[in-house]
C-alpha cells in the first residue's frame, strides 16, 4: 500500500523482489544499485546471516517518475529464499505495492520456484492480499544455465494468471532493467486508477 508524503510531495511505493534461495534476487538489486547515479538513490541496507544471503531486506529507494506533481520513489526489498524465515518474509511483504517473483531456471530449481510461489500466496492472502490482483511481475533468471528450463514449462508451472514474464540473467545485468521497468508501470498504473 503505496504511502504519500505530503510535506515532501513523494508517493512512496514498496516492490518486494521475492523467489526461492539463492535464486537472484539480492542480484537484481546490486545489479540496480550500482548501475544507478548517485543522485537518485538512497543507502542500500543489506542484513545478512551465517546460513543465507538476505536475512531481512536490501532497501533502495529510486525515483521513477511523477503522478499529479507528486515524485515517485520505489523502495526495492529482497526476502530470504529459505522456507524457514517464513515470518520474516511476511514482514517484508507488509504494505506491498507490486512483486517481482524470481524464478531460477536451472533444472534442478523447479520444485524451489514452485514452492516458493505456494509461499507467497500464502503469505499474501494472510495479509489480505491476492495473487491475482496485484502488481506483478516474473522474472525468469538464469537464462544463461547450460540446460534452463524450456520457457514454456515455466510458464506452465508457475505462470497460471497470466503475469508478464521477463527472461534474464542477472548477474550480467540482462532483463534487471526490464523486470524493473515493468513492475514500475504496473505499480503506477495501480495507485492511478
Amino acid at each position: 500500500m503505496s504511502f504519500i508524503n505530503y510535506a515532501a510531495k513523494e508517493i512512496n511505493c514498496k516492490i518486494v523482489y521475492y523467489g526461492p534461495g539463492l535464486g537472484g534476487k539480492t542480484t537484481n538489486l546490486q545489479y540496480i544499485y550500482n548501475t544507478t547515479q548517485e543522485a537518485q538513490k538512497g543507502k542500500m541496507i543489506s542484513l545478512t546471516g551465517d546460513t543465507e544471503r538476505t536475512l531481512f531486506f536490501d532497501f533502495l529507494p529510486l525515483n521513477i517518475g511523477e503522478i499529479r506533481g507528486f515524485k515517485t520513489r520505489f523502495h526495492l526489498y529482497t526476502v530470504p529464499g529459505q522456507h524457514f524465515y517464513d515470518a520474516s518474509r511476511r514482514l517484508v511483504l507488509k504494505g506491498v505495492d507490486g512483486i517481482v517473483f524470481v524464478a531460477d531456471s536451472q533444472l534442478e530449481k523447479m520444485e524451489d520456484n514452485l514452492n516458493s510461489l505456494k509461499s507467497l500466496d500464502l503469505n499474501l492472502k494472510e495479509q489480505g492480499y491476492d495473487l491475482h490482483h496485484i502488481p506483478f511481475v516474473f522474472q525468469f533468471n538464469k537464462r544463461d544455465t547450460d540446460n534452463p528450463i524450456p520457457l514454456k514449462v515455466l510458464h506452465e508451472q508457475l505462470n497460471s494468471f497470466g503475469a508478464e514474464e521477463i527472461e534474464a540473467t542477472a548477474v550480467k545485468g540482462i532483463g534487471v532493467f526490464d523486470t524493473l521497468k515493468a513492475i514500475s508501470k504496473q505499480v503506477l498504473r495501480s495507485i492511478r486508477s
